[in-house]
């Protein structure tokens, strides 16, 4: 039950009114130019978009990687504000994340909409493979994993469903008889489904070999897609890896049993031509998804990275949108006006608005008190399995019991997280936490992986700068405190955080300025995943009664 609980939301409100009731928090925003909106649509770790279109209700899912619950559904009617109903994979039941690292887990999902069922269908990379779940309400409950095994450890699996009502899974698989080219030489595959069983039938088809032009030995084509119109199936796909030569390709054929002709201007969407100097750039773009609108406009999620300095950003793989314009020809070309991506655009032609109860882009400040029930964009570290939280609404306070699992094992510590959104800006929390043992700890973290991570630790007489390491930790600062109680805040600087801390939550004094972010990124720290704010508490491998008690969030993004 306490697992639902996190999906129940408060009442909805505008975001766009200063201090307005949503759920557990108070928002306090501005509203963007009336007739544009501002990218990132899903500021922060929200890779892999996937998105689908049921009447004038658009939803959307992201990998999650190790994190709990798994492959969020995004709900919109005007394609820029979301809201997220519920998860795929919010219970224990349905999946296990035991053992796997953050940035493994679940990769790319696809969701898709056909006769009154949604499906989502993704890999579980350390796991069984690939899988599909279904529901007729996206909100929640979903399916148990159907599994399939006879896909041979293809990833980014996306489903099709024909007009004459057939199923197809199209899949990245490895080079031909598993001999490859070159380094990164992958195929896009096929294979009818049984539409109950999901069980594959007839033979496994090749669909491309390598990428668009195998001659140029281009790697990594992934993350398959096939729409059917305009006369054609279209199959769009990534190309070039999910790093800084990222970009999208298309390919069509007549019929299904025809080979498939790339686009002879692929690729469609790239940011590896542009001038990495360039100001504010937006880069590794590509792992596309199109829809239709009602109006007959189509438009494009995808993800891109927002660099604060060379290939360094924290912020993760983030949700882009961008409009698509079709060629006399009929080939799509997303964001037709600019080489490169845009921070704003017109407003896609929906008819409908929709604002965010939980704020997910642009500039705002929003504050958590714990007086309703938690959201659902809190995450946790892989299945919680027992129920080591207290959410006491009454008293606005949050309690975590002090535990032994820690972060750097692959286990579900005591912790509770929410994505780093932006490159400058502001977690803050209260601590009510008196430890009993030197081995108890309980504070802030800002988490990147199991190796690399910042812990804010109050002990019994001082505050503790704690740097995780691949070898252990490291202690970057101390200052000492005696009181009960602290206001704990980290400030975002892009490629700096700074440390601090109160006692009355008005004067703030500095544990440590100027702390190397880069640790903390993707270009040092390896993965797929972004920054994570994280209220966190442990015993350090031993066993505890004492609790951590956390009285409010607050979250600026400037």
């Amino acid at each position: 039950m306490m697992l639902r609980y996190l999906f129940v939301i408060g009442l909805l409100a505008s975001i766009l009114v200063s201090c307005q009731r949503t759920g557990d928090a108070e928002v306090e925003g501005t509203t963007p130019a009336a007739a544009t909106f501002q990218n990132p649509i899903l500021a922060g770790f929200n890779p892999d978009p996937s998105i689908c279109r049921v009447g004038d209700d658009y939803y959307l899912t992201t990998s999650t990687f190790g994190y709990f619950p798994g492959l969020p559904i995004m709900h919109s009617k005007d394609l820029v504000n979301w809201e997220q109903i519920g998860a795929v994979l919010d219970t224990n039941q349905q999946m296990n994340l035991d053992e796997q690292r953050i940035t493994r887990g679940f990769f790319a999902p696809a969701i898709t909409h056909h006769d009154g069922w949604f499906y989502v269908i993704c890999t579980l990379i350390d796991g069984y493979g690939n899988f599909v779940s279904r529901t007729q309400d996206p909100a929640g409950p979903w399916s148990e994993p159907i599994w399939l095994p006879e896909l041979n450890g293809g990833i980014d699996p996306s489903l099709f469903f024909d007009d004459d009502g057939k199923v197809y899974v199209v899949y990245n698989l490895g080079a031909p008889n598993n001999e490859p080219l070159y380094d990164g030489h992958r195929t896009i595959r096929m294979r009818e489904l049984d539409p109950d069983t999901f069980k594959p039938i007839g033979e496994e088809r090749l669909l491309v070999n390598g990428g668009s032009d195998i001659s140029q030995e281009p790697v990594w084509i992934e993350a398959p897609h096939i729409y059917k119109t305009k006369g054609y199936y279209y199959l769009m796909c990534a190309e070039g890896g999910t790093a800084y030569n990222h970009s999208e390709v298309v390919f069509r054929a007549k019929n299904l049993t025809d080979d498939f002709v790339p686009y002879e201007n692929n690729p469609i969407i790239t940011a590896r031509t542009l001038d990495p100097e360039r100001p504010n750039p937006i880069t590794t773009v590509g792992h596309a998804d199109m829809v239709e609108l009602p109006s007959g406009e189509w438009w494009a999620v995808f993800l891109a990275c927002r660099p604060y300095e060379g290939n360094y950003f924290n912020t993760g793989r983030e949700t882009f949108l961008a409009p698509v314009e079709w060629t006399e020809d009929g080939w799509p070309i997303i964001n037709p006006d600019f080489e490169a991506v845009q921070y704003e655009y017109p407003l896609p032609n929906t008819g409908a608005t929709s604002p965010s109860p939980v704020p997910l882009n642009g500039e705002f400040t929003y504050r958590i008190d714990f007086d309703a029930p938690l959201d659902a964009r809190w995450m946790f570290l892989r299945n919680v399995r027992e129920q080591w939280y207290d959410l006491d609404t009454d008293e606005g306070t949050l309690s975590m019991e002090l535990r032994p699992e820690t972060i750097d094992i692959r286990d579900n510590p005591s912790l509770m997280l929410r994505r780093q959104t932006h490159l400058t800006g502001s977690f803050a929390t209260y601590l009510d936490f008196e430890p009993e043992s030197a081995n108890e700890q309980a504070g802030v973290v800002i988490l990147q992986s199991e190796t690399h991570y910042y812990f804010v630790n109050k002990t019994a007489d001082q505050l503790q700068l704690i740097k995780q390491t691949r070898d252990g930790q490291e202690t970057l600062a101390e200052v000492p405190y005696t009181a009960e109680g602290v206001h704990l805040k980290v400030e975002a600087r892009e490629d700096v955080y700074n440390f601090l801390y109160s006692e009355d939550g008005e004067t703030y004094a500095s544990l440590a300025d100027g702390v190397d972010a880069k640790y903390l990124s993707t270009e040092t720290a390896g993965g797929f995943t972004g920054c994570m704010y994280g209220l966190y508490a442990t015993a350090g491998g031993e066993s505890s009664s004492n609790s951590a008690v956390f009285d409010y969030v607050e979250i600026v993004n400037e």
